[in-house]
């Protein structure tokens, strides 16, 4: 008897440089992190718009992205207006791209699969 796959593990003929991560298995993480790939720092109303999220869903997610190290959260004023801006952090940026890897790697597999008959 084999013994069952832990939670982490990419499995058998799994690029070792890939791994699913967790936490970006939730669509909403995964588009926070992949909107702020693309900007030094991001503005929360920007990232609340671009994602079509209220403001609590957006920062219950922004916190839990931002205790596991993903995300860089700065407060501030514009004006007498507070203002929150957010930053995908290094370590954010490369589990990013170890997840994306990763996919890619599921979707090249499922690709050279052949069909059943």
């Amino acid at each position: 008897m084999t013994d069952a796959p832990k939670p982490g593990d990419p499995g058998p003929g799994a690029d070792p440089g890939a791994e699913i991560d967790s936490l970006l298995l939730d669509p909403v993480r995964l588009s926070i992190v992949a909107l702020l790939a693309g900007a030094e720092w991001a503005e929360f109303g920007f990232v609340r718009d671009a994602a079509k999220l209220s403001d609590s869903t957006l920062s219950k997610r922004v916190s839990q992205l931002s205790d596991a190290g993903y995300v860089e959260v700065r407060k501030g004023y514009v004006g007498k207006r507070p203002r929150t801006w957010l930053k995908l952090s290094p370590p954010g940026r490369t589990r990013l791209t170890a997840h994306i890897a990763a996919l890619q790697h599921i979707a090249t597999q499922a690709a050279t699969q052949p069909s059943p008959q």
